[in-house]
């Protein structure tokens, strides 16, 4: 059921997984539209998402936001896709205060991450959105560090958005795409079960040393689509559950989505 008059925003982790779910009916894109009846309605939205992954700390400070196409060899239908949802530079400057090393800038908008999964939460695209890139430079520990007093803005009716993948090992997900294979790997089905463990045990220091598993490093060759679960983690507090409200894996791809309340 969606809340009403709270006064603390949640937290919300979404496995994206594939573009291709923004135009298809399948159990992802449903489970996409039920996260909306979990929600309150946000007066923003703060997402860091896993394809803004770049040398540095950055934050979207436009009136508008440019729906970014971020893929290609997709069907066309996805490229006329807009997802028009205003900036918040008010917010963005706000959270410059917070984070100090963070930069505002004009050069970026709302990727894949973002608009393929607030298309179905958010379909009126009526809430102000920001995102927070990723610096790809920084040890995973350090990005939970920085996210700490991000948590400040939940009690503002900023909602906080993680959106990448638990596991994401692409290649072998375009092999199994290609060869057919239904199956999740043992590897990926492992991590996927250490994590949702260490996050009902709010053991988050193993968010940082899981990825360094053998089974954490075949499930995540590059970090970009794991490391904005550890901003969401950061912006949690004791008195906030977990709560799994999409599980399940695509080719291998984790797409196990959290609600923390």
């Amino acid at each position: 059921m969606k809340m009403d008059n709270i006064t603390k925003m949640p937290v919300l982790f979404v496995g994206h997984g594939s573009p291709m779910h923004v135009i298809q009916d399948n159990e992802w894109s449903r489970g996409f539209k039920s996260i909306a009846d979990h929600l309150p309605r946000p007066k923003a939205i703060l997402s860091i998402s896993a394809h803004w992954y770049v040398d540095g700390t950055y934050l979207t400070a436009s009136e508008s936001n440019k729906t970014i196409h971020d893929f290609g060899g997709f069907p066309q239908e996805m490229y006329e896709i807009q997802y028009p949802a205003p900036g918040a530079p008010s917010l963005a400057k706000r959270v410059t205060e917070i984070i100090e090393r963070a930069e505002l800038s004009d050069e970026w908008g709302l990727d894949h991450g973002t608009w393929t999964v607030l298309h179905y939460v958010f379909p009126d695209a009526s809430v102000p959105v920001i995102q927070l890139s990723i610096d790809r430079r920084m040890e995973p520990k350090a990005h939970y560090e920085l996210a700490k007093d991000l948590r400040s803005l939940r009690e503002d009716g900023v909602l906080i958005f993680g959106t990448g993948n638990i596991t994401h090992n692409l290649r072998a997900a375009f092999g199994q795409m290609r060869s057919g294979d239904p199956s999740t790997p043992a590897y990926s089905a492992k991590f996927d079960a250490e994590i949702r463990t260490s996050l009902e045990n709010r053991d988050f220091e193993n968010l940082w040393t899981a990825i360094g598993t053998e089974h954490g490093r075949l499930s995540h060759p590059t970090l970009d689509h794991y490391l904005p679960l550890l901003y969401c983690a950061a912006a949690v507090d004791e008195s906030d559950q977990p709560n799994s409200l999409i599980e399940g894996f695509d080719h291998g791809l984790s797409m196990r989505s959290v609600l923390w309340t």
